[in-house]
């Protein structure tokens, strides 16, 4: 465990979601996802399993989010920024953890991941390599680990680009997962609903 401590885990759950809902009433966020209260609970404790120094980066307006990341045992980061994109979530989140060996930095909206594919990707991360992106079948997916090295290219990263440059570096380490979650997110109700029936719950 201690180990592991020196890395820190980022949920990102800052956005609005706004193909799942246009107005704003519903999150896909807070979707019950089958034993745990929501999507967003459902990766967090997935990823805490690996990372036990997780945040998880919000908006202030989340306050039921921030109640259940929190309770789920996340420490949770607000940011006024994302509207701007991800790379400003982001962001907020190294702030806070600059002194970290290393990022796993992962998606809220994807509640099919593996407990094993966070674990896989920390073995990996921890063996020395400088960023990690899995692979399901060729395809490349989500979490991705970031060693400290990549600080100063991940806090010039703007809008909802994200990291796709340092992603298509010589510096990546594939890692072919047998977990289709890897490549799964909740965009739209169908997507919720299809995962619910199909994915890995």
């Amino acid at each position: 465990m201690a180990e592991s401590a020196a890395w820190t885990g980022i949920l990102l759950a800052a956005g609005r979601g706004r193909r799942f809902d246009p107005g704003g009433q519903q999150s896909k966020l807070l979707m019950p996802w089958g034993e745990y209260s929501s999507v967003a609970v459902a990766c967090a404790t997935r990823l805490l399993q690996a990372f036990p120094l997780t945040i998880a980066v919000l908006r202030p307006d989340q306050q039921e989010l921030q109640r259940q990341l929190a309770d789920a045992g996340c420490a949770i980061v607000l940011t006024e920024q994302a509207d701007l994109g991800m790379a400003h979530s982001l962001r907020a989140a190294l702030l806070q953890t600059q002194h970290s060996a290393g990022w796993l930095v992962a998606l809220a909206d994807m509640p099919c991941v593996k407990a094993g594919s966070f674990q896989a990707i920390r073995r990996a991360a921890l063996a020395g390599h400088q960023i990690v992106v899995p692979e399901y079948q060729g395809q490349r997916g989500n979490p991705v680990a970031f060693a400290a090295s990549c600080l100063p290219e991940l806090l010039q990263l703007q809008g909802d680009q994200g990291a796709r440059g340092l992603l298509n570096s010589a510096l990546v380490h594939r890692l072919a997962l047998d977990d289709a979650g890897i490549c799964q997110d909740i965009d739209t109700p169908d997507d919720w609903h299809h995962l619910r029936r199909n994915g890995d719950i």
